[in-house]
């Protein structure tokens, strides 16, 4: 790390919420934050990376209550499933934090107090929103209805999906509990408040976010609507409800007994702590000889603060975010980044059922390279706030014909020539050679511009120009024909030696989108880690090169149709979780339904199936099994391998066990199953999947909605049952 670097960046993207794995949504916006900080650091600017999951509220506390373990556990398990997300995409974070560590818990309350002290907290009591079935108040995410802006259906209790509205609980239409499908009553609860409606508040963040470079133009004209109010003085910025009563799972506001900050108050402070807890365990110490403290760097007016987020959550930070930090003495963002949402094949909404979803680890396990992703979505991101759509065919064509037909060729086509003829040296160039690597390396502030501004489309748009014209070059000078040539030697090893610097040039220009195979160049090259300012430079007549290998195959058809397959039956029917996360619950908020039914009557959530005999049940054969053996599947986040005992025998006599896959590890550690009883299909036809032959199916339950309604859970029968028995 340089430290003389002028540049002190703070770098974060947004917390994913820790109640399920990483979606193709957050390996996007890592991908694109993690593209900037490579190229920052690539400019030798020091820069700290930092994330963390958003582990409080409610929607955890459900589903670790439905779990049968505690809120920390179940934040614990989902946070351990991290890991080969980030390092598959090559995704480097600094630090990796919780926002239910106690740093969170300290920075929370103690920016609550500054903004007390500052006159900006209030109290009153309200009506709220209470679910008479759940005895406990709702959470604006709990609560659904009718839009009372645009009158969309089935819309959140805080804001609109459809039309972007933001808005209190108590003003939605018919609204209904997502819990139970109960209409909630009004009880009154005293509330805490952050004053955002204080005239210090509206003119401290009219000039902020108007400000140069805070926000891309496509958001400021959205946030203007946020200001604006009618003639009669209606609208503008409201005060914000910063408490929830309990039970709730957060953190506890200072002297208020029962009272806890709502998630989205501790979720963006959760970037300060995270960043904390790196400082306080040596890490910038360790990374870069950085002998500051957290509060020193934080406070020094140097450093620069860069969030990364999606446009659905932009209103919390471009509004209360930079008010809460300001009021309570600490630095504001430099910039709120804002990109808009993943779509496939042309806009369609993802589904894995109806296998239109794209699957981060699904797309690891089938072999794809990561990079081939990275480059993708690089190619496609232009620092606005636009939509990105995953085309496959598009995807195919823009990996085989730019990175491979374009990139890659150079390389394939001089490297063996130079290893071969020349002892790996290579010559000095020719002034046709000078003039093209000249042109190159001319190029480099431009291309670095428009990293910066994270216009990473148009970067590789003019890297993929500049290869072009070196390709040109080959095709002119045709080394495959010098090579065949009496006293041409020296000819092709100018030429070679011409394709061979312009193509450390160019995965110069591409190592911040392609970390790991720019690395794999740096060692085929025999060159030091790669920066812009070796833009500058060229390799020496006589610098000697390793053997070359290829660096990258095609992708093939057959990977991106097994990508978009849709999940085979046995794999849906026990991982319902996955195959209806889309699905939405219909309500009629007029009658309260029991927590098992869904609002409009249909029990668990989706229709009954239609009427079968007794001969079409006799066909199924129910039999108790014993859980003897249960371990995690390598390669998926869905399957455990469960080892069953059915009272079965070989032709010798021992016991004989089945193996099956299930689909139900969210929900379930391998140790909590062994010794269990339950209920499986015994007479389904085996089915090869990729990590085996499953000879069942184990009989699990789960709610149609799982949204609002999240879990999986295995049927085990009364003590007294044993394996092989039959289930009439």
């Amino acid at each position: 790390m340089n430290h003389t670097a002028p540049r002190r960046l703070f770098v974060t993207t947004a917390l994913p919420y820790a109640n399920g794995n990483f979606h193709i949504g957050h390996i996007m916006e890592y991908i694109q934050a993690d593209t900037w900080v490579r190229f920052q650091r690539m400019q030798g600017h020091e820069v700290h990376f930092v994330g963390a999951d958003d582990a409080h509220g409610a929607p955890i506390m459900i589903a670790a209550e439905k779990a049968g373990i505690t809120p920390q556990q179940f934040v614990a398990n989902i946070a351990a499933g991290r890991k080969p997300y980030l390092d598959g995409f090559h995704i480097a974070f600094d630090n990796w934090h919780s926002t239910d560590g106690p740093e969170n818990h300290q920075l929370a309350q103690d920016i609550y107090r500054a903004l007390k002290a500052n006159g900006l907290i209030t109290t009153k009591t309200i009506e709220q929103f209470f679910d008479p079935e759940k005895q406990m108040f709702l959470p604006d995410r709990f609560i659904k209805g009718t839009c009372p802006k645009c009158n969309a259906k089935d819309q959140y209790g805080d804001s609109c999906e459809s039309c972007g509205a933001v808005y209190a609980p108590t003003e939605l239409k018919d609204p209904y509990s997502a819990l139970s499908g109960a209409t909630p009553v009004m009880k009154q609860s005293e509330h805490h408040f952050f004053a955002l409606s204080d005239p210090r508040c509206a003119e401290f963040l009219q000039t902020w976010t108007h400000a140069d470079g805070h926000l891309q133009p496509e958001v400021l004209n959205k946030i203007k609507e946020w200001f604006a109010k009618d003639a009669e003085g209606n609208g503008g910025l409201g005060d914000w409800d910063i408490s929830r009563d309990a039970p709730y799972f957060g953190i506890e506001i200072p002297d208020a007994p029962g009272k806890y900050f709502y998630v989205w108050l501790d979720a963006p402070i959760g970037y300060l702590a995270s960043l904390k807890n790196y400082f306080d365990k040596g890490g910038p110490k360790a990374a870069c000889g950085e002998t500051r403290s957290y509060d020193e760097f934080v406070a020094d007016p140097a450093t620069e603060q860069y969030h990364f987020i999606g446009k659905d959550i932009t209103y919390f930070h471009t509004l209360f975010w930079p008010a809460m930090l300001h009021f309570s003495g600490r630095k504001t963002p430099n910039a709120v980044f804002v990109h808009g949402f993943l779509t496939v094949n042309n806009g369609e909404k993802m589904s894995k059922s109806r296998g239109t979803g794209l699957d981060p680890l699904k797309y690891l396990s089938l072999g794809m390279n990561p990079e081939w992703l990275r480059y993708y979505i690089a190619a496609k991101l232009n620092g606005k706030n636009e939509d990105v759509d995953f085309n496959s065919a598009d995807f195919m064509a823009r990996v085989n014909a730019d990175l491979v037909g374009k990139f890659i060729n150079i390389a394939s086509r001089s490297a063996g020539f130079i290893s071969k003829r020349f002892g790996g040296q290579l010559g000095a160039m020719s002034a046709d050679g000078q003039a093209l690597v000249a042109t190159l390396a001319a190029e480099g502030t431009a291309i670095a511009a428009c990293y910066d501004s994270r216009d990473y489309a148009r970067a590789l748009r003019e890297v993929m120009l500049l290869a072009d014209k070196v390709n040109a070059y080959v095709d002119q000078n045709k080394p495959w024909e010098l090579a065949k040539k009496e006293g041409m030697d020296a000819r092709l090893q100018d030429v070679c030696t011409t394709c061979l610097q312009a193509f450390r040039l160019l995965s110069l220009y591409l190592k911040p989108v392609l970390p790991a195979l720019v690395a794999r160049v740096e060692g085929f090259l025999a060159v030091t880690p790669m920066t812009f300012a070796d833009a500058a430079a060229t390799l020496a007549a006589g610098h000697v090169i390793g053997n070359y290998e290829h660096l990258m195959q095609r992708v093939d058809i057959k990977q991106l149709d097994a990508l978009f397959e849709a999940p085979a039956q046995a794999e849906q029917a026990t991982a319902a979780t996955d195959t209806k996360a889309a699905s939405k619950q219909k309500a009629n908020p007029a009658a309260a339904q029991p927590a098992t039914a869904s609002a409009d009557g249909q029990p668990g959530g989706e229709a009954l199936a239609p009427t079968i005999g007794i001969d079409d049940f006799a066909k199924v054969d129910l039999r108790i099994a014993k859980i003897v053996n249960c371990e995690a599947v390598e390669g998926s986040t869905k399957l455990l391998r469960l080892t069953l005992d059915v009272g079965e025998t070989d032709e010798t006599g021992q016991p004989k066990t089945r193996n099956v896959f299930s689909g139900i590890a969210s929900m379930y550690q391998p140790e909590q199953l062994v010794g269990l009883l339950t209920v499986m299909v015994a007479n389904l036809a085996p089915r090869k999947m990729k990590f085996g032959i499953s000879e069942g199916m184990v009989l699990a339950a789960s709610h149609g909605d799982e949204k609002a309604n999240p879990g999986i859970f295995v049927l085990t029968p009364w003590p007294g049952a044993t394996p092989g028995m039959r289930i009439h």
